[in-house]
C-alpha cells in the first residue's frame, strides 16, 4: 500500500470523526442514550486512547496521553464505573486532530516496521493503522447512530 494512501486515509476518517462529534450538542456529551452502554464522550476517549495503544504503543514509540485515560476509555469501560471526573471534551478533541498529525510525522518511510505481538496478528505498522482504521470506523457508527437517539430533528 502506498503510504500517501495510508495516510491519507488516517486523514480523512479522523475529520468525518470530528465533523460528525461536531453535532453533538453540549448538553448530549455525556448521555448514555437507552440500549447504550457509553456516552460520545466515552466514545472519542476511547478512539483516542485505543489508537494511542494499537498504533504508538505496539510499534515501540511512546504514547502521548495520560496513563489514566485507559481507566476511562479502555475496553470494557463505561461511564457509569467511573469515580472521578473525566478528561473534557475540549481537551480530547483537540488530541484527537493532532493524533494524525503525529501519525504522519512518526511513522513517515516506516509503514513496513516491524510491531510488538499484537491481538489482531499485525506484523508491521501499516497492518495496525490499517486495523485502527477499522476500529475508529466502527466507533463512528456507534457515534452515528447515538446521534439518531439523542438528536432528534
Amino acid at each position: 500500500m502506498r503510504e500517501a494512501f495510508m495516510f491519507d486515509a488516517v486523514d480523512k476518517y479522523r475529520n468525518r470523526l470530528l465533523q460528525l462529534v461536531d453535532k453533538c450538542p453540549a448538553e448530549q456529551r455525556n448521555v448514555v442514550p437507552t440500549g447504550f452502554n457509553n456516552s460520545i464522550l466515552w466514545q472519542i476517549g476511547h478512539i483516542l486512547t485505543i489508537t494511542e495503544g494499537l498504533v504508538f504503543g505496539f510499534s515501540g514509540e511512546a504514547v502521548q496521553i495520560p496513563a489514566e485515560y485507559r481507566t476511562f476509555f479502555g475496553s470494557g469501560t463505561k461511564p457509569a464505573d467511573w469515580t472521578e471526573e473525566p478528561p473534557t471534551w475540549e481537551a480530547i478533541l483537540e488530541q484527537l486532530k493532532q493524533q494524525p498529525v503525529r501519525i504522519r510525522e512518526v511513522f513517515a518511510g516506516k509503514l513496513q516496521a516491524s510491531v510488538k505481538e499484537n491481538f489482531a496478528k499485525a506484523d508491521h505498522v501499516e497492518e495496525i493503522l490499517l486495523t485502527n482504521l477499522l476500529h475508529e470506523n466502527n466507533h463512528a457508527g456507534m457515534i452515528q447512530a447515538m446521534l439518531k437517539v439523542l438528536v432528534k430533528g
